[in-house]
């Protein structure tokens, strides 16, 4: 079969959109081996299209976008569209030394620091909820809501599955218009760089059919919120044995994963302003709204920051195996990139400093026991401060992109300055 005409090299940017240049294909061994021209500043555009003032990059400076072979897709074509191949790439200087503000460089270098200091590695996956907003306002969870977005789902399924995502679980959601896509765990900047084609394809299939979709937290005040779910587990590098489970610890986490839940749960307010950074991402992030209520460790609760999830035994599945942390203040504003390899810089300094494990609250657990856990921030800004001020976190960013992303984001707040929550959500809606 012919490649394709066009090969899009790629990176996926500080406010989680897809950027690059098209070779011909013909060309993708030369740009495999020497990269395609990038400029700094295009890290420095928002969500919403604009460059925002106070970059550190103005107008100078070089790049080149060095794709990884490993990550190459074809993406269909469509009625109108022909087929094209998408690769993701990694910003590197004109001679090949890495950049430091390249997002799937910070994740990569988090992994294998993670490794190198503790033998271990991480195992994650991102599922997605997403609404599709011109489906029907049919029951949540219903066959019929399933049967509503047909064909779009099962050619989902059959295009996640043909390009080697591995597709875990296609679901109708609780919200309205709300659906949920899962994929299968995978080695860490595998699992992130899935989550990023995984966005791409969707709304390339959905343009395909006729359709939009978006990723935002809330596409209307009083929809249900779409989040990003990151599941974690902790494997023995060399043996690939897992680690997480012991069933003489609370809940059956050892102690090393109570060490590492610990690193997320002491960072999570500086962690996110990197996971759920969008203008409304906390409009969704709230108690009672089965998103987080809280900055706590949670044996099978959905209000939990940092959720231990389940395992079971029906037929002969093994609970070490399946034992996994879920992190559940993330959505798609974010950066799968940025977002991992925060994580795993946050559990490793609970690791190799020691912490202190963090009470495991039991399934049982009521609500009002929970009334005094500490809270996440009340809003971006918020976020954005805690970011600021927590030496440690802010530390594992150089600082020409620690500045870059804050700039960024006060210039998202601005752009939706006076409007109302539905205008706000309308306009988060229309750039995820």
């Amino acid at each position: 079969m012919a490649a394709p005409t066009l090969t899009f090299i790629a990176t996926n940017d500080l406010v989680g959109h897809t950027r690059g240049r098209a070779v011909p294909s013909a060309d993708t061994t030369r740009a495999l081996r020497r990269g395609v021209g990038w400029v700094p500043a295009n890290l420095a555009i928002d969500c919403f299209g604009h460059i925002a003032d106070g970059n550190v990059f103005g107008s100078t400076g070089d790049l080149r976008l060095v794709p990884d072979a490993t990550t190459g897709i074809d993406i269909p074509a469509g009625q109108d569209k022909p087929e094209v191949r998408l690769l993701l790439a990694e910003q590197r200087h004109p001679d090949g030394r890495e950049w430091h503000c390249c997002p799937r460089t910070f994740a990569r270098r988090a992994l294998e620091d993670f490794t190198e200091r503790t033998g271990l590695e991480i195992i994650a996956s991102f599922e997605h909820e997403f609404t599709i907003r011109d489906a029907a306002d049919s029951a949540p969870f219903s066959l019929r809501r399933f049967r509503d977005a047909e064909p779009f789902g099962t050619e989902l399924v059959e295009l996640l599955d043909a390009v080697g995502l591995d597709p875990e679980n296609w679901l109708p959601e609780y919200g309205t218009q709300q659906y949920e896509i899962t994929l299968k765990p995978a080695p860490g900047l595998v699992a992130a760089d899935r989550a990023i084609l995984l966005r791409d394809l969707i709304h390339d299939l959905a343009q395909r059919h006729g359709r939009s979709v978006t990723f935002a937290p809330l596409s209307a005040p009083d929809s249900g919120g779409n989040g990003v779910h990151v599941h974690l587990s902790l494997h023995d590098a060399k043996t690939g044995a897992p680690v997480l489970y012991d069933d003489g610890g609370p809940a059956n986490l050892s102690q090393i994963g109570q060490k590492f839940a610990a690193g997320i749960l002491r960072h999570a307010k500086a962690l996110t302003a990197l996971s759920a950074c969008g203008p409304n991402s906390y409009l969704r992030l709230a108690p009672d709204t089965w998103s987080v209520g809280g900055i706590f460790l949670g044996e099978r609760n959905r209000e939990s920051l940092l959720r231990i999830c389940p395992t079971s035994t029906i037929g002969g599945g093994d609970p070490t195996q399946q034992l996994n942390l879920e992190f559940r203040a993330a959505d798609a504003t974010s950066n799968p990139w940025l977002v991992l390899g925060s994580l795993v810089r946050a559990g490793l300094e609970g690791i190799t400093r020691d912490y202190e494990p963090e009470r495991v609250w039991p399934e049982e657990t009521a609500s009002e026991e929970l009334a005094d856990v500490p809270r996440l921030p009340a809003s971006v800004s918020e976020a954005l401060e805690c970011l600021a001020s927590d030496e440690i976190a802010s530390g594992w960013f150089h600082p020409d992109l620690l500045q870059t992303y804050l700039h960024i984001k006060h210039a998202e707040l601005r752009a939706v300055e006076g409007l109302t929550d539905e205008q706000l959500c309308a306009k988060v809606a229309d750039a995820y």
